[in-house]
């Protein structure tokens, strides 16, 4: 692969609270081989000339679900598995073209997706994917109708669903082994109610500490861990107790919670676009009256969530849940934490500690000697306008990928 250096440009990643401005950058072989305030001997490489432009580690994403194609989830176990699966390759090369370049799926893609990608046969950001997440009968993850007998399997044999059931402590252990043996790179668990499902409250504490214990003893044993789908106070903390490593969405966390989470150095992944999303599109798009009237408790509570995880240091990745033609929205999650965060840690949030929540510090996220040439290129100073990586991609110039363009 032929050597790349980008020359005057301005770097900017989460190492540091400014832009670096006069600097240049070589790739080569997938990889950033030096990073310098000076011009850097390229006889063998083309060279970029930036003109000042900000350079930037690609993005990551750390909650999406990319076989979500339809809003009303109920409807896609009705979709042939080989139409649902193109459609999430339009999903991934939507993300792509908005710098995403890594994407955690928190329930539906499999190793099978993941390799798609790595292979050239997808155009998208790499997928660290969860497999299907794993809930309790009756918990945020079980869309069977009440009509339905709880003897029947909720995994259909010809659809697809982004989670499957698993009820006491051996069907938890073989459920998060069979989801590591068909790819998983981590394990998602659903701990509490939530918005999308029907007949779940949003207080509702779901799974047991067994039942947690043996999943995550399970992740661990493959070097991995869990995330926990959590909104409560009380579902958050015993989440944590139980060993979870990963709050998703944790809109209702208060103060005391957010320390305990910060002791044991947790993360938290809000993902306020996909409330803004649905608050805006969701009846459209046939998302649920019954979820649409559950949607108000957590909306209204996500900016507040970000001022309580930032006073208790907690470490906030960055995820947006978007479902169906909602992915769009994506990149409005950086407009929407402006309101409470500042620039800089919203772009740390989507690169350096997502990176670390991935287990790939050093390699994702940043600008730096050794790691992956995942960058992109920005037409502005995102630190004095955010809204510069909000859209489709409109302000990015380059988008590199293991040092691959898929835009110039």
């Amino acid at each position: 692969m032929a050597a790349i250096g980008f020359a005057n440009c301005a770097v900017l990643d989460g190492t540091s609270g400014e832009r670096r401005e006069d600097h240049h950058v070589l790739v080569e072989d997938r990889h950033i081989r030096e990073v310098s305030d000076r011009p850097i001997a390229m006889s063998a490489a083309e060279t970029i000339d930036l003109k000042g432009r900000t350079l930037m580690p690609g993005l990551i994403d750390a909650h999406v679900h990319v076989l979500a194609v339809d809003a009303a989830l109920a409807r896609l176990s009705d979709r042939p598995v080989t139409l649902l699966t193109l459609q999430a390759a339009a999903v991934l090369e939507g993300m792509l073209q908005r710098g995403f370049t890594t994407v955690r799926d928190a329930g539906g893609a499999d190793g099978g997706l993941a390799e798609a990608v790595e292979q050239g046969l997808v155009r998208g950001p790499r997928v660290f994917p969860s497999g299907r997440a794993l809930s309790q009968t009756g918990g945020h993850g079980d869309v069977r109708p009440r009509t339905q007998s709880v003897v029947t399997c909720a995994c259909c044999e010809g659809g697809i669903n982004l989670s499957r059931i698993a009820d006491g402590v051996t069907e938890c252990r073989r459920a998060a082994r069979d989801e590591l043996r068909r790819g998983a790179t981590q394990i998602k668990i659903l701990a509490s109610g939530g918005v999308a499902s029907p007949y779940d409250p949003i207080w509702n504490l779901q799974y047991s500490e067994e039942e947690v214990r043996s999943i995550v003893e399970e992740a661990r044993a493959w070097h991995t861990y869990v995330l926990a789908h959590a909104y409560s106070p009380e579902a958050i903390r015993r989440s944590i107790d139980f060993g979870v490593r990963s709050i998703e969405h944790a809109n209702l966390i208060d103060s005391a919670t957010a320390d305990h989470v910060a002791g044991a150095q947790a993360f938290v992944v809000p993902t306020l676009a996909t409330y803004d999303a649905l608050y805006r599109f969701g009846r459209e798009l046939g998302f649920p009256e019954v979820s649409m009237a559950k949607l108000a408790e957590v909306r209204e509570a996500g900016l507040h969530s970000l001022e309580i995880l930032r006073g208790a240091g907690v470490k906030i990745g960055y995820g947006t849940d978007l479902l169906g033609p909602m992915h769009r929205h994506q990149s409005r999650e950086f407009v929407i934490r402006a309101e409470a965060m500042a620039p800089f840690d919203i772009i740390r949030s989507a690169t350096i500690i997502n990176a670390e929540l991935l287990c790939r510090s050093g390699e994702l996220g940043i600008v730096a000697p050794g790691a992956r040439a995942d960058l992109i290129v920005v037409d502005g100073n995102p630190l004095a306008d955010i809204s510069l990586l909000d859209g489709q991609g409109e302000h990015l110039t380059h988008v590199m990928k293991d040092g691959v363009f898929y835009k110039r």
